[in-house]
């Protein structure tokens, strides 16, 4: 039986690299694999997945009212498809989250979701939250805070360097805009935050 799983973090994990690692590894047994990744997420060339260490992989991109069982149907009648991998999953509606377990379910292919678990101000992201309800399994993936415990949140700052505590929910950024960190020093730099 095909499983819906979900890898969660904070930032610089290395989630991306992860996956395409995932990919890697089917793509070296002859296996066929397609990938998505969001397509508001703008940071690096539209239509793939980067990762810090300097690899990318080309993937399709998704976005709200699109239905990712029906997408991976088409693909399925142009080619084989051993696995299906989401970057940026957090990113995911509540209807993709259900739509990709279809996905295992209905056409037995397993599927990989990588995404934040939070967002700056610690809610849970759409994706997250379906995926932490739904999902067969469940893994975090561990990055480390400044003081060497592990990270846990993300910390979103300004131009500067200071703490943002306020705002939308969701800003596209890298290391510019966010520090993962853990919950302890998180919350000390937003009880400084102005």
């Amino acid at each position: 039986m095909a499983k819906l799983y979900f890898y969660y973090s904070a930032m610089n994990a290395g989630k991306s690299t992860t996956l395409l690692q995932s990919s890697f590894n089917y793509e070296e047994r002859g296996m066929k694999t397609m990938l998505f990744t969001a397509a508001i997420d703008d940071r690096f060339e539209k239509g793939s997945i980067a990762s810090r260490l300097g690899i990318k992989k080309d993937a399709h991109l998704f976005e709200k009212g699109e239905n990712l069982y029906e997408k991976v149907q088409k693909e399925l009648e142009k080619r084989q498809v051993n696995c299906i991998l989401i970057d940026e999953a957090q990113f995911l509606t509540r209807d993709h989250v259900f739509e990709l377990a279809n996905v295992a379910d209905q056409m037995s292919i397993p599927v990989l979701c990588y995404g934040l678990r939070t967002d700056f101000q610690a809610n849970l992201f759409e994706g997250s939250q379906w995926l932490l309800a739904i999902a067969d399994e469940i893994h975090e993936l561990k990055t480390i805070c400044r003081c060497g415990s592990k990270a846990t949140m993300n910390l979103r700052i300004d131009e500067h360097g200071n703490a943002v505590k306020i705002g939308a929910s969701i800003e596209i950024g890298g290391n510019d805009r966010y520090i993962a960190m853990c919950r302890k020093h998180f919350m000390e730099k937003l009880r400084d935050a102005r």
